[in-house]
């Protein structure tokens, strides 16, 4: 629980068919911001899960606003079904830590899927993705919407504070070359 987080910020339910239901007093765009590593190891988790065809149950969210407004969000995709459970599973979804980590996981894959200025800054291959660490570093920091989303917008102004253009190439795997044989390798390799 983060520092000043009254305990039941999110309250968990699960029915008989498995699926769980957070009822959730604190509104998507009010979320913390989380760590750009604590993303980071999010996305792994999700990779790892989604390999292993670890899938999750069917996901209900209802965020409560002090006007008494709310936002529903469901989630019965398989695939991000799958990333929740991940994420509940290494950090816990009990927390307004744990809930914005899984909501940025979602937005910023989500985002990715739809927003092709943002494609120079991936890659993604069978061996798994290289992230530009802008993109990250924003998804960790900028608010969610009331939807639970990234404006494209502002996530596109917030990342060029970090990024001069958007012209740039996908990370790439670093190499060093072989002092004795002069030919190149993949880090670790």
């Amino acid at each position: 629980m983060t520092t000043g987080e009254h305990p039941q910020s999110i309250r968990v339910g699960t029915s008989p068919d498995g699926s769980v239901t957070y009822l959730v007093a604190i509104p998507p765009e009010a979320l913390p911001a989380v760590g750009k590593r604590d993303l980071e190891l999010a996305w792994f988790a999700a990779r790892r899960a989604a390999l292993g065809q670890r899938w999750g149950v069917v996901r209900g969210f209802r965020f409560i606003r002090p006007d008494g407004t709310h936002t529903d969000l469901g989630l019965s995709d398989p695939d991000a079904a799958c990333w929740v459970a991940a994420v509940d599973g290494q950090v816990g979804l009990g927390t307004s830590h744990g809930m914005s980590l899984c909501l940025r996981l979602l937005a910023l894959i989500e985002l990715l899927a739809r927003a092709a200025w943002a494609r120079p800054l991936f890659r993604l291959d069978r061996g798994g993705a290289d992230l530009h660490p802008a993109l990250l570093r924003t998804a960790a920091t900028i608010p969610l919407n009331r939807e639970a989303r990234f404006d494209e917008t502002g996530f596109r102004h917030s990342l060029s504070r970090y990024v001069a253009g958007f012209a740039l190439e996908a990370p790439q795997r670093k190499t060093v070359q072989s002092e004795t044989r002069g030919d190149t390798a993949p880090l670790g390799a």
